[in-house]
């Protein structure tokens, strides 16, 4: 939404300031560009492994930022009054960095998977107990959410389905975040069917990728892939196939600009973009 007048100025006057976790990886770096970009977001803290204490801006080539990196969360955490923090990191320190920040008072916007139901539940019950906002983003690409909803719809009509998700070499899980998500929302539209032939036989263990519900989840990892996925429905003389690639980490900036907005807003724990978003 384009602000004008006294409510720009306001939000200029007023900036969200912003702790990136991850801050030299490669999601990290351009969360980092994008908030030198807006004038209604401020960054106040910069968490990495390596490069300590040196400007992060200066680190990822933009230039000075006035905000040196850290290895400790907590510490960024306690410094510049920070809001919310965008968490870019892996799935073995997601759930230690969303109850850092919530103790600390900061929304965490969060774009790693991995957390268990039971672990979103308790994270939940402890944004609420904060009166505060959390986002967890299997995907921050908006193009990428609209094809989850869409498959969600899709599979009202044509219950065969089957996801192939394909990302870079360098991924830790699979299948990945946005394929789970996918199929949750597939889940909820279409009664569990299994698939295939009753008598189908698995030569090699693996080839018919995971199972959900009766339907199968692919992943492809290889050098040269960023993100994308195929959602495929089948039925009687027909294909129909929804697909999203992410060409680049840029393409996920938009999403990451709107959870930040969004969760400003919120009470609790939101899982999937879509659900801030006017669909």
């Amino acid at each position: 939404m384009l602000l004008t007048g006294s409510r720009q100025e306001q939000n200029i006057m007023n900036p969200i300031h912003i702790v990136v976790a991850g801050a030299t990886g490669r999601m990290g770096r351009e969360a980092v560009r994008m908030i030198a970009g807006e004038d209604h977001f401020k960054l106040t803290g910069a968490v990495a492994r390596t490069h300590t204490g040196e400007d992060i801006g200066e680190v990822i080539g933009i230039g000075g930022v006035g905000v040196p990196l850290t290895n400790s969360l907590e510490e960024a955490l306690q410094q510049g009054q920070p809001e919310v923090l965008i968490d870019l990191t892996t799935p073995a320190l997601v759930k230690e960095h969303m109850e850092l920040a919530i103790d600390a008072g900061v929304r965490p916007v969060v774009g790693t998977t991995g957390l268990t139901e039971a672990e979103m539940q308790q994270l939940d019950d402890r944004c609420r107990e904060r009166g505060l906002g959390g986002i967890i983003a299997p995907n921050f690409a908006i193009g990428a959410v609209l094809m989850m909803v869409f498959a969600g719809k899709a599979a009202k009509y044509l219950s065969d389905v089957e996801i192939i998700e394909m990302h870079h070499d360098r991924k830790l899980d699979a299948p990945s975040g946005t394929a789970l998500k996918t199929a949750e929302l597939i889940s909820k539209e279409r009664a569990e069917k299994k698939q295939g032939h009753p008598e189908e036989k698995e030569i090699l263990e693996g080839a018919r990728g995971g199972y959900r519900d009766g339907f199968r989840i692919h992943s492809v990892r290889l050098p040269g892939l960023v993100a994308h996925q195929e959602v495929l429905f089948g039925g009687s003389g027909q294909l129909l196939t929804l697909r999203h690639d992410s060409m680049n980490r840029e393409s996920f900036m938009p999403g990451v600009k709107l959870a930040v907005e969004e969760v400003m807003k919120q009470t609790g724990l939101v899982y999937g973009l879509e659900k801030v978003m006017d669909l």
